[in-house]
């Protein structure tokens, strides 16, 4: 991975989300975040009411492969291969040292726009994701 470009980077995180076969997904998990990884998602507003009116906090967190990996499954089972909506990337990925935003979007199979997001990464020595935030908007 070319770490220098940060549409390298965004084009090839979406394509994790979007990869149907369980083996690739696995590999792309590897060469995109780094073995400890951290994944944190702040989730819609809609969820943080719901939350709050239950008392829990709605913020996810996983960290490492085998967390990683089940977290992008079951995003991929539950909006991409229901055909509910396709995932992409925004252009005008930005690199600032080891900082790396880009936005992105959900749509539907017609196009329309369902929802979006900011990812705020945190590169690590070898290029790959150490700390990755995830802003549904």
């Amino acid at each position: 991975m070319n770490v220098n470009n940060p549409n390298e980077l965004a084009e090839r995180y979406t394509a994790v989300w979007m990869e149907p076969d369980g083996d690739r997904r696995r590999k792309a998990i590897a060469d995109v975040w780094s073995e400890d990884a951290i994944h944190i998602l702040q989730p819609t507003q809609e969820v943080y009411e719901a939350a709050a009116e239950r008392a829990v906090n709605p913020t996810w967190q996983v960290r490492g492969h085998a967390e990683l990996e089940a977290r992008v499954t079951s995003a991929y089972e539950d909006f991409v291969a229901t055909g509910q909506m396709a995932f992409r990337t925004r252009d005008g990925a930005k690199r600032l040292g080891d900082v790396v935003t880009w936005r992105w979007e959900g749509v539907s199979p017609d196009g329309e726009v369902l929802g979006a997001g900011l990812q705020f990464v945190v590169l690590a020595a070898d290029g790959r994701i150490a700390t990755d935030y995830q802003f549904v908007e």
